[in-house]
């Protein structure tokens, strides 16, 4: 009782709470960093026309970067919660930028490999697992929306980065593109990870949680499974498959459907573009389902996602046009800006917070394990079959499977215990 009485004084509730300064952070490290590593597909073309590599080959390093980024989550996400936010992103932030900046070096295939697969993956594990997972400490009442704000970063970077970055190439050349990618990412990263903050603790001010008037729950993030408690339910492996499903479809479209474009016969610039439409999309779906799961659930945004990249899917199949590559981006970009900000809450929703960064990083896996093999599936379809309509197909399929896994799913309470 007397705990209770000295959380709500005057003195225990400061006026500006300091999560969103975590969250503009956050933000920002996700527009340079997934932002500028998710636009491989801008340099598809020039990379193939100056060494003459296969698109599997060529989409193989993005596969492995991917990975790296994966597995390494897992590590990264357990080291955020036991030392906090700003030492594990200074460190990837560090990586991702020399990762870029050596990319500008390559003249074998095993450079491209070493240089973008392993230490700008090594980078790229830093900036999901770690920074949703703070920004989920942080907050409880608007965990979806704040996610969902912090997403529109990644979103945004997706939008403007395949604008600026193809120009570059234009005017200057892909080789110093990445030299100026890399001392952006090592200045924006860096200096924003300064901001982030281990979630509070103890006397400190406690998560923004139920009532907006300042009355907080009572020691947020001290619930929850363990891991092994988490691997033993089958929502831990069905929302592994789920993420897998969902980084397989979206990466096979981030990576190809530039090329795709130019293949119909459309300048590399305007066929940007179109990727650029997709990222804008993505953070106005951000914002408008990121809020809305808050009230309707994140399992609800994945079965809503799933659905709308059916149809997305299925228009791509016919579409020969720009307008109609353009209704693509929409779709597709909006239903996947919904379900990025969706991960990191669902977990929080079934496994509670105590080891979320663990178990998050952990589940998580199998997004990148399908962001991996997404592309590079694709891109040997492509090589044999000198079309793209196979490999959308399947996406297409995974899309139909990774609805069955959402409605599958079941109420997420049931999961929660307490400590």
């Amino acid at each position: 009782m007397d705990n209770k009485k000295i959380r709500q004084t005057p003195e225990k509730k400061p006026g500006f709470f300091y999560g969103y300064i975590v969250v503009v952070a956050a933000f920002f490290i996700l527009l340079v960093g997934y932002g500028l590593f998710n636009i491989y597909g801008v340099f598809f073309k020039p990379l193939l026309a100056e060494f003459g590599w296969t698109r599997a080959i060529t989409s193989g390093a993005f596969s492995v970067g991917m990975i790296m980024a994966g597995l390494l989550a897992v590590v990264t996400g357990g080291l955020t919660d036991r030392f906090g936010p700003r030492i594990v992103l200074t460190a990837c932030g560090c990586f991702l930028g020399a990762g870029f900046l050596l990319m500008s070096q390559i003249s074998s295939i095993w450079q491209l490999y070493l240089f973008f697969g392993v230490i700008a993956g090594i980078g790229a594990s830093g900036v999901w697992v770690p920074v949703l997972s703070t920004v989920a400490r942080w907050f409880v009442k608007r965990r979806s929306m704040m996610t969902g704000i912090v997403l529109a970063g990644m979103g945004t970077g997706v939008l403007v980065a395949p604008l600026v970055v193809s120009r570059l190439i234009a005017v200057y050349d892909w080789r110093m593109s990445y030299i100026i990618m890399g001392i952006t990412v090592l200045v924006v990263v860096v200096l924003a990870s300064q901001f982030l903050k281990r979630a509070p603790t103890g006397i400190e001010p406690l998560p923004c949680g139920e009532n907006e008037a300042g009355e907080q729950e009572a020691r947020p993030g001290t619930d929850g499974l363990s891991l092994i408690e988490a691997a033993h339910t089958r929502q831990f492996w069905m929302m592994m498959a789920l993420f897998f499903f969902f980084g397989f479809g979206l990466f096979s479209i981030m990576v190809h459907i530039v090329p795709h474009t130019i293949e119909l016969g459309v300048n590399p610039i305007s066929a940007a573009n179109v990727l650029s439409t997709l990222g804008g999309m993505g953070v106005l779906g951000n914002f408008v389902l990121g809020s809305l799961g808050d009230r309707i659930g994140s399992r609800y945004i994945f079965i809503i996602g799933f659905i709308m990249w059916m149809v997305a899917l299925a228009w791509l199949l016919q579409a020969d046009q720009m307008w109609m590559l353009y209704i693509f981006a929409v779709l597709f970009g909006f239903a996947e800006g919904g379900m990025g900000p969706a991960e990191s809450p669902l977990v929080a929703d079934y496994f509670g917070l105590k080891h979320h960064g663990l178990i998050f990083g952990v589940v998580d896996i199998g997004f990148p394990i399908g962001a991996a093999l997404g592309p590079f599936v694709n891109g040997y379809i492509f090589d044999i079959t000198g079309s793209y309509q196979m490999a959308f197909l399947i996406c297409g399929a995974t899309s139909v499977i990774s609805l069955i896994l959402a409605v599958m799913l079941g109420p997420a309470a049931r999961l929660r215990v307490k400590t």
